[in-house]
C-alpha cells in the first residue's frame, strides 16, 4: 500500500493567511458600501449624503480611520434577531482636520434609520471616552430617527451614557454637532449639551415633540421645518449656531470653525503668520463711526477693519443680533469678539443677548481664547416682557461669565456705555484686564437728557422756560460728568486712544497679557444664574 493511500482522512486544508485577507478585505468592502443600493438611493432622492460621503468631506483626504466597523447588536425579539447589520446604523472613528486629529461620529439612515441601540451607543460612548482621552475634539454627525423602539429602554440607557460623556467633556475638548436629518425626542439633548450646534436647511430639524403631537395635545397645525428646522433654530431659539444650505458647505464650515479651535483645554489655538502688519492704521474708523451716539452704525465693519484681513467668524449670526459674537485673529492669534451692533435695537441688552454673549464667553474661557468687547451700549431693554421673563437673571448670566473668567481680557468704549449696562459688558470694575476708550465715549449712569430730567426735574419744572432750562442742565451734565476723560481721570479708562491705532493698540495689549495667569477660588464650582 502507498503511503497516500495509508494516510488516515483529516478535516480540510487549514485557511491560509492569504485567504483570510482576501475575506477582510470584501468583508469590509460591503460594510463600507452600506445594506442596499435601493437604502442609499432612497437618501439620496432625500438631497443627503451617505455617511461615508460625510465623513470623507468632514477630514483630509485619505486620513480616516474607523474602529468597530463589524460591531452588531444582540437584541432579539420584533423580528431583530434577523437583522444584524454590521455597523449598527453608525460609523465612528478618527482622522485630520486641518493637520489635528479630530474623533467623528455619524449616524447611518439606512440602517435602522440611523435609530440608536445598546452596540449603537457602546460605540459612540467608547469614542467619546477615546477623544477624552487623546485631547481631541469631537464631531458628531447626527441623522438619526432617536432611540430604538424595539430595544426599549437598554436604548434609553444609552442616551444617558452619551449625555453624562457630554456633560463630562464640556470645557475639555471641542464639541460639535451638526444635524443632517432628524434628531427627536431625547436625541436632541445631546447637541444641547455641546459647544456648536450646525444645521442643514430644509433636511435636518430638531425637536422634543414633534408635530404630529403638538397638534394632538395642544391642536397646533405646523410643519416640522416650522417647528424644528435649521431657520428656527438658528434665528428664533437660539439653538443651532449657524445654519447652511447644503450638507458640502455646512461641512466645509465645520472645518473653518476648527481651525479657530485648540484641540482641548490644555492648548492654545492654532496661531497662524501674522502677515496683516500688526501696526496698520485702522483710519477709516474715524469716518465709519458717527460722533453723535444716537446714529447708528454697523459693527460689523469695525471688525472687519481691525481683524486680521478682514477675516472674522460669527457665531450664532441670526439669533439676537443686537450683539455679535465672532472668533477673528489679531497678530495671527485667535480672539473672541463680543460687540454691541448699533445698527440693530441701538445694541441694547435684553434676555437673548445676554445668553448668547455669556455662552459665547464661556466658550471662550474655557478653550483659552483671549476676548475683546467692543462697547456701545445705551442700557439694557426696557419693557414689561424683558422683566417678566427674567431680564434681571439673563443678564447676570454675562455679568457672571466675565467675572469667572480668566483668560486675557480687553474691552474698548467706542462710543457710549451707559448705566448696568456697561458695568456688565467687561468693565473695569468686574475685572477687565485692560480698558480703552476713543476720544467720543461717553461712560455714565444713563445718558444726558435722562440724568438731566431726573436731576434737575423740580428746577425744570419751575422754570418760565423750561426746555431753556433743560437744554442748559443738558450741556452742564454732559460737561461735568460725561466728558471723554471724566473715566479715565477716575482710573476706570486705562487709555483713550485714536481711533486709527485700535488694530495696534488691542495686538499690543494681548500679547502683553498673554502669560496671564489668574487662578480661581478652590470651590467645586460656582452657582451660576440659571
Amino acid at each position: 500500500m502507498s503511503i497516500v493511500e495509508e494516510a488516515p482522512l483529516g478535516p480540510p486544508a487549514a485557511a491560509t493567511m492569504a485567504s483570510r485577507v482576501a475575506e477582510l478585505a470584501e468583508l469590509r468592502e460591503a460594510v463600507e458600501a452600506g445594506p442596499s443600493e435601493k437604502a442609499t438611493q432612497a437618501q439620496k432622492n432625500k438631497g443627503k449624503l451617505t455617511v461615508r460621503e460625510r465623513l470623507e468631506l468632514l477630514f483630509d483626504k485619505g486620513t480616516f480611520t474607523e474602529v468597530e466597523a463589524f460591531r452588531r447588536h444582540r437584541a432579539t425579539g420584533f423580528g431583530l434577531e434577523d437583522k444584524k447589520p454590521h455597523s449598527d446604523g453608525v460609523v465612528t472613528g478618527w482622522g485630520q482636520v486641518n493637520g489635528r486629529p479630530v474623533f467623528a461620529y455619524a449616524h447611518d439612515f439606512r440602517i435602522f434609520g440611523g435609530a440608536l441601540g445598546e452596540a449603537h451607543a457602546q460605540k459612540i460612548h467608547k469614542l467619546m471616552d477615546l477623544a477624552e482621552k487623546a485631547g481631541a475634539p469631537i464631531v458628531g454627525l447626527c441623522d438619526g430617527a432617536g432611540a430604538r423602539i424595539q430595544e426599549g429602554v437598554t436604548a434609553l440607557a444609552g442616551y444617558g451614557g452619551i449625555f453624562q460623556r457630554n456633560v463630562r467633556n464640556s470645557g475639555v475638548i471641542p464639541q460639535i454637532s451638526v444635524i443632517m436629518g432628524p434628531c427627536a425626542g431625547g436625541a436632541a439633548y445631546s447637541p444641547a449639551l455641546t459647544d456648536f450646534v450646525f444645521m442643514v436647511r430644509d433636511t435636518s430639524q430638531m425637536f422634543i415633540t414633534g408635530p404630529d403631537v403638538v397638534a394632538a395635545v395642544t391642536g397646533e397645525q405646523i410643519t416640522q421645518d416650522g417647528l424644528g428646522g435649521a431657520d428656527v433654530h438658528a434665528s428664533v431659539s437660539g439653538v443651532a449656531h449657524f445654519a447652511y444650505d447644503d450638507e458640502e458647505h455646512c461641512l466645509e464650515e465645520v472645518r473653518h470653525l476648527l481651525s479657530y479651535l485648540p484641540s482641548n483645554n490644555r492648548e492654545l489655538p492654532p496661531a497662524e503668520l501674522a502677515d496683516d502688519p500688526q501696526d496698520r492704521r485702522t483710519e477709516s474708523l474715524l469716518d465709519l463711526v458717527p460722533a453723535d451716539p444716537n446714529r447708528a452704525y454697523d459693527m460689523h465693519k469695525v471688525i472687519e477693519e481691525i481683524s486680521d484681513h478682514g477675516e472674522f467668524f460669527e457665531v450664532h449670526e441670526r439669533w439676537a443680533p443686537n450683539i455679535i459674537c465672532a472668533l477673528t485673529r489679531l497678530g495671527g492669534n485667535v480672539v473672541g469678539i463680543v460687540a454691541n451692533q448699533p445698527q440693530n435695537m441701538a445694541g441694547v441688552l435684553d434676555i437673548e443677548s445676554s445668553e448668547k454673549a455669556a455662552r459665547f464667553v464661556q466658550m471662550c474661557d474655557a478653550f483659552n481664547i483671549p476676548l475683546v468687547s467692543l462697547v456701545d451700549v445705551p442700557g439694557f431693554l426696557p419693557g414689561v416682557d424683558q422683566e417678566h421673563n427674567g431680564v434681571i437673571r439673563h443678564g447676570a448670566k454675562l455679568l457672571y461669565a466675565y467675572c469667572n473668567a480668566t483668560v486675557p481680557r480687553i474691552s474698548l468704549v467706542l462710543r457710549k456705555a451707559y448705566g448696568g449696562a456697561y458695568i456688565v459688558m467687561d468693565s473695569r470694575s468686574i475685572g477687565t484686564d485692560i480698558a480703552l476708550a476713543w476720544p467720543i465715549n461717553e461712560i455714565a449712569v444713563m445718558g444726558a437728557e435722562g440724568a438731566a430730567n431726573v436731576v434737575f426735574r423740580r428746577e425744570i419744572a419751575a422754570s418760565d422756560d423750561p426746555e431753556a432750562t433743560r437744554a442748559a442742565r443738558i450741556a452742564e451734565y454732559r460737561d461735568e460728568l460725561m466728558h471723554p476723560y471724566y473715566a479715565a481721570e477716575r482710573g476706570l479708562v486705562d487709555d483713550v486712544i485714536d481711533p486709527a491705532d485700535t488694530r495696534a493698540a488691542l495686538i499690543g495689549a494681548l500679547e502683553v497679557l498673554r502669560g496671564k495667569h489668574a487662578p480661581l477660588p478652590s470651590r467645586k464650582h460656582g452657582n451660576q444664574p440659571q
